[in-house]
């Protein structure tokens, strides 16, 4: 059983990733706007808290195992650029000054590859409306995470969708930088296996200050 912190356990991918921590009897420490929103549970703790509060961020993760963030303002937010760009460092900041060595961040599909040279942010395959929450994660990831030495971070891409409908089947493929697609074409998962990768990963790392995708 590992002892982790769940930053955003109430959003898409992070109420996923919650659960499929509780399933498998892990305890978590979820970091959330709105704690009435998470679902009671003995192996869960709710923190109400400001992500960009790096000192109380810290003070939470001491003693952990690993901090899971699927931070996420809000793809409505109309400020949504500025808190990634504001709160995502400060996450790995916090993460660093707690002394927790392993991060593991809900990534972006955006600077996987979808051809040599050419990366899905820069492909013409994102809608414009959502551009503001794609590229300053992606931004994160190759300015800063690729940077980084001081801790064992992962950053996991999703595939280029989620399934509206998907369900857990436990069959999918893993890749690093490119991304995958199935006969069809379609880069595509459903977020109960995205959640279940994670959780794999937790359990049993397999990625080290790199990141990896994830698809059908």
């Amino acid at each position: 059983m590992a002892n982790v912190v769940l930053i955003g356990a109430t959003g898409f991918v992070g109420s996923a990733v919650l659960n499929e921590l509780v399933e498998r009897g892990h305890k978590v420490t979820a970091v959330v706007r709105d704690i009435d929103k998470l679902p009671k549970h003995a192996s869960i703790t709710a923190v109400r808290e400001d992500v960009g509060n790096v000192d109380a961020i810290a003070e939470i993760a001491k003693g952990k195992d690993a901090v899971i963030s699927a931070y996420n303002p809000g793809w409505m937010n109309p400020d949504i650029k500025v808190l990634i760009e504001i709160n995502y460092p400060k996450i790995l900041q916090a993460v660093k000054k707690s002394g927790v060595d392993r991060l593991l961040i809900v990534g972006g599909a955006g600077t996987l590859f979808v051809k040599p040279g050419l990366r899905v942010v820069d492909s013409g395959a994102i809608p414009a409306e959502i551009m503001d929450g794609v590229r300053p994660l992606g931004n994160f990831y190759l300015d800063t995470l690729m940077n980084e030495n001081d801790i064992d971070w992962v950053f996991f891409s999703p595939a280029g969708t989620f399934d509206e409908k998907g369900e857990k089947t436990g069959k999918f493929r893993l890749g690093k930088d490119d991304l995958i697609v199935d006969e069809n074409g379609n880069s595509h998962i459903s977020v109960q296996d995205y959640a279940m990768a994670m959780v794999n990963e937790l359990e049993k790392p397999a990625h080290h200050k790199t990141r990896f995708t994830i698809g059908y």
